[in-house]
């Protein structure tokens, strides 16, 4: 079982729902879910600090609700 994930290559991207005046900053990491199977998830006004790991099929379910209005995005 794996304990750890190496993010230090990860390519991170914004959130489009992230607001651009410093405040809710959303970054995610789609690329380790093909070799993973998990979607890390960051602060990007905090990258050193840990990334929330998600299952891809977690977090593609989050992202739906989130899309189809189940989930407020703010």
């Amino acid at each position: 079982m794996r304990t750890s994930l190496d993010l230090s290559r990860a390519e991170w991207v914004k959130s489009s729902y992230s607001n651009g005046n410093g405040g809710q900053c959303v970054e995610f990491a789609p690329g380790i879910a093909a070799t993973a199977g998990v979607v890390p998830v960051r602060d990007s006004k905090h990258p050193a600090a840990p990334a929330l790991l998600f299952s891809a099929e977690a977090w593609g379910s989050f992202t739906a609700a989130v899309r189809s209005g189940e989930i407020p995005a703010a």
